[in-house]
């Protein structure tokens, strides 16, 4: 299993700076941001669709610090009920996909998602998870035929067309329309398997879902993973809960918040999340996503890595 980082975290340095401190750090990999929600801090999609040159030269720069380019990001909401908005992000994802086809980058992760509801236009994406009140019956149901059903049932055939040894990999992310395995497994029936997963164990941990249980629903499903912990505060929990509005919030006030791999669990479930991962049948990379408020992102990637290290290292005991 190879390691490598989302370099969003390092958007503070320069491609060549980013790709230096990965090479010393001794990572395998990197994932680029590219459009949508990251800061696209070391690649420029507009310099480098459809120009070979730009693109041979990205590809060697890489390969020059001993690296592979594991994955592009375009992590946004392409269903986004502000049709400017949704326009970005889906044309956004359609030129990630295009622009890892002519790299050779076999994965895209990317983010299902949220529509708004029946009316909506130029206003905000409306969660249907845990909508159980009156005025908002049947919420699912819309979104699902009147939007996440034609874009990604669309989108999946042109990729298979276009794209074809492309898989995108959606995030199962709460606030997106395809957050957990069953929901995927709705999705599946309308896409190829060229819609796969991102698994982000983080995502899953505050929600007091057991992401070992979560793979173990997605085998063969798995096509990109990220490596980032969720550090949970029982007395705020309490007080508080898992959801609230003003989320992100200081480290001290937040009942939960991310964190680098090994400071909210122990580097023994990690290693049977790795094993779990392994027997769905990803064993590629796990990409490093810094999102620690407690560390610089130096610090965290490098607690992340040696937490990684540490569990993979358990495999073989």
């Amino acid at each position: 299993m190879q390691i490598g980082l989302l370099t969003d975290a390092l958007e503070h340095m320069s491609r060549a700076e980013a790709l230096a401190w990965c090479a010393d750090a001794g990572l395998d990999a990197v994932e680029f941001g590219v459009c949508g929600y990251s800061p696209k801090p070391h690649a420029d999609m507009a310099e480098l669709l459809s120009n070979a040159a730009a693109q041979s030269a990205l590809l060697e720069e890489v390969a020059s610090h001993g690296l592979t380019l594991g994955a592009l990001n375009a992590s946004g909401n392409p269903l986004h009920p502000n049709e400017e908005i949704g326009k970005a992000h889906r044309d956004g994802l359609r030129d990630t996909v295009t622009l890892a086809q002519q790299l050779g980058v076999t994965r895209v992760v990317a983010m299902s998602g949220c529509p708004g509801g029946p009316g909506a236009t130029g206003g905000w994406p409306v969660f249907a998870g845990g909508a159980w009140l009156p005025d908002m019956e049947g919420l699912w149901e819309w979104q699902w035929e009147e939007k996440i059903k034609p874009f990604w049932s669309e989108f999946s055939a042109w990729m298979a067309n276009e794209t074809p040894d492309v898989m995108v990999c959606l995030e199962l992310h709460p606030g997106t329309s395809i957050y957990n395995a069953e929901s995927y497994h709705q999705l599946r029936t309308i896409t190829g398997p060229n819609v796969a997963v991102n698994l982000d164990p983080s995502h899953f941990w505050w929600q007091a879902m057991d992401p070992i249980d979560v793979i173990n629903e997605l085998p063969g499903a798995i096509g990109w993973s990220h490596g980032k912990d969720t550090l949970l505060h029982p007395d705020r929990m309490a007080r508080i809960g898992a959801l609230d509005y003003r989320w992100p919030r200081s480290a001290d006030e937040m009942s939960w918040h991310f964190a680098a791999v090994g400071a909210g669990h122990s580097i023994e479930y990690w290693t049977g999340l790795i094993q779990a991962l392994i027997n769905a049948g990803h064993e590629t990379t796990v990409s490093i996503e810094h999102e620690d408020p407690n560390l610089t992102p130096e610090e965290g990637v490098l607690a992340s890595l040696n937490g990684l290290r540490a569990a993979i290292a358990g495999l073989a005991a």
